[in-house]
């Protein structure tokens, strides 16, 4: 896991708290596109399932997120797709 993955699951983690985090690399499928690097680490997809969403819309759970990773995009991270859901949410789903 590169540094900007690794930032991403550190903030995101200290910040909600999350039952379940998961994080996968996309970049590679974004090859040739506005903000892809060679290196990659800039177009990733995240699931978070944190009680902290509890009666939050979609929106304000996104922008919460959004709210602790300004740095990992200042470091090159374009493109974050993430799916934001309560426990009660994750259970229903599974």
């Amino acid at each position: 896991m590169g540094a900007i993955a690794e930032g991403i699951e550190r903030k995101v983690k200290s910040a909600l708290a999350p039952q379940r985090f998961e994080i996968f690399d996309e970049s590679s499928r974004h090859a040739g596109h506005v903000g892809a690097r060679p290196e990659g680490e800039t177009h990733f997809r995240i699931v978070v399932v944190a009680a902290a969403f509890d009666g939050k819309p979609r929106v304000q759970r996104q922008q919460m997120v959004y709210a602790v990773l300004g740095e990992e995009f200042a470091r090159g991270l374009h493109a974050l797709a993430m799916t934001t859901l309560t426990p009660d949410e994750d259970a229903a789903r599974r």
